[in-house]
């Protein structure tokens, strides 16, 4: 049994969250989808399918969730089984994996925060407000496209105030774009969306607020506590509405864990770790360096020593090769630091004069490859 701060490595092509469009359109016969998380056993004849992205729902916060969410417990015990997000382990680049079905080296939306090649820009992926162009910068067409050109009808639910963001048009296009402020709203309009029309039918639904009250007070805090039973009363709600030949499924884009005040290391008052960097990006537990020209080989040892046991210090090429970002094709390599920077155990690399001051005052985070971060839900339900 893989514990919660065991590594794990993203299971691309058939057991990662990217699998998890293409497995259900292909329920739905659209041309080149793929059942490859062997879907059509349970759900064969469906022709109506929501699916809804919890996010910070990890596999391993289910247990803890359970004493305030018996539905989601219920189902992770009867229908569910472990995916893997993609690497890194963070919202934008799950949402655009699970949007296209590629892995985040060749989507290109490499983590929280990269920086825009050739500039010392650092874009923030929650904040992009369309420059760059997402079509430019994420050029993979996605599973909603696909799915619309074969006839299916295709819903998004999400905050109204995502509606056109740069990460909304790079993740789901090609979805009608319904707007929904709560879970009551959320739930709604995703049963209506899935009832409406004979034909075959795709909704997405997407829920922000586990992972807020975890960042910003602890997994198994009271807040986190009560963001679990209102994901909980969510399920009921989508469970209780599917219609007979629907299906939902439920998953996550990563899991969190909370990282203790003396285990966080401060690169903005650290000169050690300041030496050498031209541009930070990435976010607590992952960071990508980019270095001044000459000065790779002086912040690897650098960081290996101040950090020790706590990360692992890589050159670029060194984190390709691992096979975490998949294939990474020549446009999107300069998105990846110079040197990456992926913190072990409960560890973080916080700024807390080069950030937002919030960013560093968080208690739980995520986007390295612990079990913790890494491992996702996929929950099967037919109606």
């Amino acid at each position: 049994m893989t514990g919660p701060l065991d590594r794990v490595a993203p299971r691309y092509g058939g057991g990662s969250l990217i699998d998890v469009l293409p497995s259900a359109l292909a329920l739905l016969g659209v041309p080149g989808a793929v059942d490859l998380l062997d879907l059509t056993p349970r759900l064969a004849g469906v022709r109506r399918i929501a699916v809804l992205l919890v996010d910070g729902l990890g596999w391993h916060q289910i247990p803890t969730a359970a004493p305030y969410a018996p539905t989601l417990a219920g189902l992770a015990a009867t229908a569910g089984l472990p995916l893997t997000a993609g690497f890194p382990s963070t919202t934008p680049t799950s949402l655009v994996g699970l949007g296209t079905g590629v892995a985040s080296g060749a989507h290109g939306v490499l983590g929280f925060t990269v920086r825009v090649p050739d500039t010392d820009r650092v874009l923030t992926h929650v904040d992009w407000a369309g420059d760059p162009d997402p079509s430019r910068w994420q050029p993979i067409p996605t599973w909603y496209q696909r799915a619309r050109t074969a006839g299916v009808a295709v819903t998004v639910v999400s905050r109204p105030e995502f509606a056109g963001s740069g990460l909304t048009l790079a993740a789901n296009r090609g979805g009608d774009y319904r707007g929904a402020a709560g879970v009551d709203a959320l739930a709604a309009r995703m049963l209506a969306a899935l009832a409406a029309g004979a034909g075959p039918t795709l909704v997405s639904g997407y829920h922000p607020d586990l992972d807020r009250h975890g960042h910003l007070s602890g997994v198994d805090s009271a807040p986190w506590r009560s963001a679990a039973a209102e994901v909980d009363a969510l399920l009921a709600r989508l469970v209780d509405g599917l219609p007979p030949d629907a299906a939902l499924l439920v998953t996550a884009d990563h899991g969190q864990l909370d990282v203790p005040a003396g285990h966080r290391f401060d690169l903005d008052t650290d000169p050690r770790l300041r030496a050498g960097i031209r541009v930070v990006a990435g976010e607590p537990r992952v960071r990508y360096l980019h270095v001044e020209p000459g000065a790779e080989a002086d912040v690897v040892a650098a960081w290996s020593t101040v950090l020790g046991g706590a990360a692992d210090v890589l050159t670029r090429a060194e984190a390709v090769a691992t096979g975490w970002f998949g294939p990474v094709p020549e446009a999107h390599l300069r998105r990846i630091g110079d040197v990456v920077v992926v913190c072990r155990d409960t560890y973080a690399v916080v700024a807390t004069r080069s950030e937002p001051p919030m960013a560093s005052r968080l208690v739980a985070y995520h986007g390295a490859d612990t079990a913790a971060e890494m491992t996702v839900p996929l929950l099967v339900l037919r109606g």
